[in-house]
């Protein structure tokens, strides 16, 4: 990311619906799978402010890596320098088979390669390990917020599902989320790329925190329906799967 928005992320994260939202998403599915426990071990790939990470270590142990300079001094301020690592979700810095789980929010539509960014979150995970990912979907949703996150691509959710596949996981569930917000989203970023407003100086609705009544009703209408896994949902702002690494056959 260029290094403005991760100042920009610092000041909203806390309480905007989304960021709040996403992180109690990924923390009640991780929690489904056994992996919120003081004996585990959690890997934050691409980690951002680490925030994520320091919530993650209420409950379990708790790393988080990324190679962006701006992004490791916020993360040690959040973590300490102990639990922060410099690292890209493609060259890992620890062994094989170390993590109970690898969490990466938002990663991998940065990177030109994402079949070799889960390969290598494979790598690191125990067999039988948990990985959640976020992604953006829809590339029809494409604006000046993918321009400015560097995005590479947006997803759909069987793209996701064979990228999975193919570095060796088991999918475990796999949605798109925010969904009832997909209608104005699209309408908010197709009227924005009607003005031209490309400008990475634009000011972006994803940079403030609404009116609190409207936050916690936002808040609510995104982690609701992706906390659960009775209703599949055809399209939504964003995807979150969960996957294990699957187990190395028995030697007889």
């Amino acid at each position: 990311m260029n290094p403005e928005e991760y100042a920009k992320l610092e000041q909203v994260e806390l309480e905007h619906w989304f960021y709040a939202g996403k992180r109690r998403i990924v923390l009640y599915w991780l929690r489904r799978y056994g992996a919120l426990m003081p004996n585990k071990l959690l890997i934050d790939c691409g980690a951002g402010t680490g925030r994520f990470a320091a919530e993650a270590a209420q409950y379990c142990s708790a790393i988080a890596v990324d190679d962006h300079e701006e992004s490791l001094a916020l993360a040690r301020r959040h973590l300490g320098s102990d639990a922060v690592k410099r690292g890209s979700c493609t060259d890992l810095p620890f062994p094989d088979a170390v993590a109970d789980s690898v969490t990466a929010l938002d990663v991998i539509e940065h990177v030109e390669n994402d079949r070799d960014a889960l390969r290598e979150m494979a790598r690191i995970l125990k067999p039988e390990g948990v990985l959640v990912v976020t992604v953006p979907a829809f590339q029809a949703l494409w604006s000046d917020w993918d321009v400015a996150l560097h995005h590479v691509r947006r997803y759909r959710r069987a793209q996701l599902v064979e990228r999975l596949r193919e570095a060796g996981f088991e999918l475990l569930h796999c949605s798109y989320v925010n969904v009832l917000a997909f209608p104005a989203v699209y309408v908010i970023r197709k009227w924005r790329t009607l003005r031209k407003s490309r400008s990475l100086g634009v000011s972006r609705v994803e940079d403030r925190v609404p009116p609190r009544w409207l936050n916690n009703v936002l808040m609510a209408a995104f982690v609701l329906p992706a906390s659960q896994s009775l209703m599949r949902f055809p399209f939504g702002v964003g995807i979150l799967a969960v996957a294990r690494r699957s187990a190395p056959p028995q030697q007889l």
